[in-house]
Parts: C-alpha cells; sequence; structure tokens
C-alpha cells in the first residue's frame, strides 16, 4: 500500500512537472512570436501600375461610381447595399457636365463612348428608381 501511494505521488509530479514544462514552452514560443513580430515590418503587397490618366479612364471612374451608387455593381464578399440615387444622379450629371464641356474637342470614339455610357447608366437609374 505504501508503494501504491509513493507511485501515486510520483505520478501527480510528473504531471506537474509536464504542466509547467509545457507552460515555460508556451511562454517561450509566444515571445519568440512577438519578437519576430516587432523585427518584420508589414509587407504591403506591391500595387500594381495604374492605367493612363486619359478621357477613358475618367468615364470609366464617374462610371464605376455611378453603378456602385445604383447598387448594379457590388463589392464581392460585402452586403447588398441599398441604392444611393442621389449620388448616382451626382455622377450622371457629372459626365453630362463633362459631355457638354468637351463637345467639339472629343474624338468620334471618345464621344460614342460618352454618349452610350451616359444612355445606359440613365437606364440603369430609371430602372433601379422605378
Amino acid at each position: 500500500m505504501a508503494e501504491e501511494e509513493k507511485e501515486q505521488e510520483k505520478k501527480i509530479i510528473v504531471d506537474e512537472d509536464w504542466k509547467q514544462e509545457a507552460q515555460k514552452e508556451k511562454e517561450i514560443l509566444a515571445a519568440r512570436e512577438e519578437a519576430e513580430k516587432k523585427k518584420e515590418p508589414k509587407e504591403e503587397k506591391p500595387r500594381g501600375p495604374l492605367p493612363e490618366g486619359n478621357f477613358a479612364a475618367l468615364v470609366s471612374m464617374l462610371t464605376t461610381q455611378s453603378l456602385f451608387a445604383l447598387g448594379l455593381l457590388q463589392i464581392k464578399g460585402q452586403e447588398q447595399r441599398q441604392p444611393d440615387l442621389e449620388l448616382a444622379k451626382y455622377n450622371i450629371d457629372m459626365l453630362e457636365t463633362l459631355e457638354d464641356k468637351t463637345r467639339g474637342n472629343l474624338t468620334e470614339e471618345e464621344e460614342a463612348v460618352l454618349a452610350n455610357t451616359l444612355d445606359e447608366l440613365r437606364m440603369g437609374y430609371v430602372k433601379v428608381a422605378g
């Protein structure tokens, strides 16, 4: 019986030693991870090249903003938002102003792109608003 008690005490001591060693290792690993985080500067993913700053890019930017505002364009993984008709109208109006102010100074292709874009956005606006 005395031997059984000694054996149980040894197991308890061994178990307690194991717990202490595991805790020490855990603390050491946590300290190492913290040190590595401080050493390594956060790497930002490099941005791809920006498109050429031209008339088509400007029209595209305003069109994209209009489509987002109308709710016709969504960001993957985000909840669907309610259309913001006021913001959509503002962006469409900006494109109309651009059309008015550049009349006679655009190539045929640029005029066609702008006119077609405005037609499509106006139709989208009417569809969403109606």
